[in-house]
């Protein structure tokens, strides 16, 4: 199914709040959610993970809740709608941050959604936030993972009742496997030391697969791996858009250079096709409610699938249009609109 000629129709993005544009939408009509969603951690100070998450839970008269708190009921919210518009054993994967994945995974699972595993996504790239002060001690860590919650709403009868009725359920391992083997809940990414060939001492493959350090070794990979995106992948098809600022590392250690797609926690495409083939049956709809740059379109269209999106900001769901349409095999369009088709 990769490859195949993609509509306009089988390619949509809706311009709103995710939790009121979510009500609206038809139940039992989704075959797999894959998102990236806020993850209520203040983020480069934006609003949309922070005050905003408050005030999505906020109710009069009740409880005053602090960030976590708050942030656990919000994906309790987002995730229920979820719930709703899955079909019968249809599969939800979320990214989380290591602080707050704990209260994502309750969240989801007060929902109603059973929790089927958590991915790790490894990654050797990434600089800690703070740097050590003169007596060589820090407050945190450098990062160099992502969990990844694995989440199904519940079947319908037995799985092969489930499957034959609405082609979900399970997980499409053959076409996620690495050479023959059957994928695994960790996927790899290289350090940006590694060479043509060969590993840094530090990277996640070195370390963890069968290699033994050596990207050109004859044994065979046990993990699916990938880099975090390149600047050339983050920006193919934003080349008409205007350069934005970009703040990926602290400005005291690193500037970065103006970008044509802003967003800071870009996720590369080559994962999101992995995690879209494993839970989205071929010629299937995936949603992402937190559409942000449009990497799961991106990947839903390369992969086959068909694609809805939502996204508050119009910024990003310009990116996210332009993002999408170039990388949809023909002449794939994508239709932009509020729901109920108002601009």
């Amino acid at each position: 199914m990769s490859g195949q000629k993609i509509s306009e129709a089988d390619l949509r993005l809706l311009e709103g709040d995710s939790l009121e544009l979510l009500a609206q939408l038809p139940p039992e009509s989704v075959d797999a959610v894959v998102t990236d969603p806020p993850y209520g951690i203040g983020i480069k100070g934006e609003r949309w993970d922070s005050q905003a998450i408050h005030e999505a839970v906020a109710t009069p008269g009740g409880p005053r809740m602090n960030s976590r708190e708050a942030f656990e009921v919000w994906c309790s919210l987002w995730a229920a709608e979820c719930l709703r518009v899955l079909k019968p054993g249809a599969h939800l994967l979320a990214f989380g941050s290591p602080r707050t994945a704990h209260r994502l995974g309750v969240g989801i699972e007060e929902a109603g959604l059973q929790l089927r595993d958590t991915l790790c996504w490894l990654y050797g790239t990434g600089i800690p936030k703070t740097q050590p002060d003169h007596r060589g001690r820090g407050t945190t860590l450098k990062p160099g993972y992502e969990p990844i919650i694995l989440a199904r709403r519940a079947l319908e009868g037995k799985i092969e009742e489930t499957i034959d009725r609405h082609g979900t359920g399970a997980l499409e391992v053959d076409a996620c496997r690495v050479g023959r083997r059957h994928p695994a809940n960790v996927v790899l990414g290289h350090a940006p030391e590694c060479g043509e060939g060969v590993c840094a001492p530090e990277c996640p493959v070195a370390l963890l697969d069968a290699g033994e350090g050596h990207m050109g070794s004859r044994n065979p990979s046990r993990f699916f791996y990938c880099p975090k995106p390149s600047r050339r992948e983050r920006e193919a098809g934003c080349e008409h858009l205007p350069h934005q600022h970009l703040d990926l590392f602290p400005q005291k250690l690193r500037p970065t250079s103006p970008s044509r797609n802003p967003p800071p926690t870009l996720k590369p495409l080559e994962l999101m096709r992995w995690l879209v083939r494993l839970a989205c049956p071929r010629g299937g709809l995936v949603l992402d409610p937190f559409c942000g740059s449009g990497s799961t379109g991106a990947a839903a269209a390369l992969e086959g699938r068909r694609f809805l999106g939502i996204e508050l900001s119009p910024e990003f769901s310009e990116i996210a249009a332009a993002r999408i349409a170039h990388w949809a095999p023909g002449e794939g369009q994508v239709d932009r609109c509020p729901l109920g088709g108002r601009r």
